[in-house]
């Protein structure tokens, strides 16, 4: 899905939310949530936007309506050996689509 796209489910209440997803070495994806399926935010070629921070996030979809917006943080935990077999879903946090400044 590319910005356009993700801008006109949005206007149209067809996006029920975003996830910026944290990526080991320090970049982040966005997720898009539309009928009932996950879709990353590309460009115009079809290259997935690779995002550097939060902020940057936020000065990309500053010009959309607001949307539930979640930040998602798999956990290192996961990576260890010795725990328990089991599914351990991602720290998926609530945060503002604006900025606090």
């Amino acid at each position: 899905m590319n910005l356009q796209k993700l801008l006109e489910g949005v206007q149209a209440n067809h996006v029920e939310a975003l996830d910026l997803v944290s990526l080991e070495g320090g970049f982040y994806l966005l997720n898009v949530h539309a009928g009932g399926k996950s879709h990353v935010l590309c460009d115009e070629q079809a290259k997935v936007i690779h995002l550097r921070s939060v902020e940057h996030a936020r000065d990309l979809l500053s010009e959309m309506p607001a949307v539930p917006f979640f930040l998602v943080q798999s956990s290192a935990y996961d990576e260890m050996c010795g725990l328990a077999e089991g599914v351990r879903e991602p720290l998926r946090v609530p945060i503002s689509l604006r900025s606090a400044w």
